[in-house]
C-alpha cells in the first residue's frame, strides 16, 4: 500500500514538471525592450556622423525636421540578431513618414558588421563607430540599446533591450504626440 502511494506521488510530480517543462519551452520570450533612464532625456542629440558600412557618408544634418531612431548593435550581440529583422520592418513601414533608422557598429569589426547586415539584411545606414566616439557620446554601454530623437533633435526615449517594429510605433506615436 505505501508503495502504491508512492508510486501514485511520483507519477504526479513528473506529469507535473513535464507540464511545467512544456509551459517554459512553448511560451514566447519577452520582445519589448526596457525604457532606459537616460540623463539624455530631454537634451539634444549627440551627432551621428561618419562612414557608413556600405562606404557611403552619414550625415546628422540630412535628418534634421526628421525622427530618428538610433539604435546600437554589434554583430555578436544575439538580441541584436532578434532586433535585425524588426529594425528592418519598421524603417520599412516608416520610410514615407518623416522617420529614419540609423543604425551605430557597437564595438565590432567591419568585416563583421558588414557579414552580419548581409545575414540579417537591413533597410537603413549603420555608422562605424570603430573607436567608440559615438557611443560614449550617447552613454551606451552594451547592445542593443535605442533612441528615439524628435524632429527638433532632442532625445525623446531610450531603449535597452531587443525592440520590436510595434514597440518602436507606439514610442514614435507617443514622441509625435508630444
Amino acid at each position: 500500500m505505501k508503495r502504491r502511494g508512492i508510486a501514485i506521488t511520483s507519477a504526479v510530480v513528473l506529469v507535473l514538471l513535464l507540464g511545467f517543462s512544456i509551459l517554459l519551452g512553448t511560451r514566447h520570450p519577452a520582445t519589448d525592450a526596457s525604457s532606459l533612464p537616460s540623463p539624455l532625456l530631454g537634451q539634444t542629440a549627440p551627432a551621428v556622423t561618419g562612414v557608413t558600412l556600405d562606404g557611403h557618408h552619414f550625415s546628422w544634418d540630412s535628418e534634421k525636421g526628421r525622427v530618428v531612431v538610433v539604435t546600437f548593435w554589434a554583430s555578436w550581440c544575439a538580441p541584436c540578431q532578434q532586433e535585425a529583422p524588426e529594425l528592418s520592418t519598421f524603417a520599412w513601414h516608416h520610410r514615407a513618414d518623416g522617420v529614419d533608422v540609423v543604425g551605430v557598429l557597437f564595438n565590432d569589426a567591419v568585416a563583421a558588421g558588414r557579414q552580419f547586415e548581409t545575414t540579417y539584411g537591413s533597410l537603413y545606414p549603420t555608422v562605424i563607430d570603430t573607436a567608440g566616439a559615438i557611443a560614449n557620446n550617447y552613454g551606451v554601454v552594451s547592445p542593443p540599446t535605442t533612441f528615439v530623437v524628435d524632429r527638433h533633435g532632442v532625445v525623446a526615449a531610450a531603449l535597452v533591450g531587443p525592440t520590436t517594429a510595434a514597440q518602436l510605433s507606439r514610442v514614435v506615436a507617443r514622441v509625435e504626440a508630444s
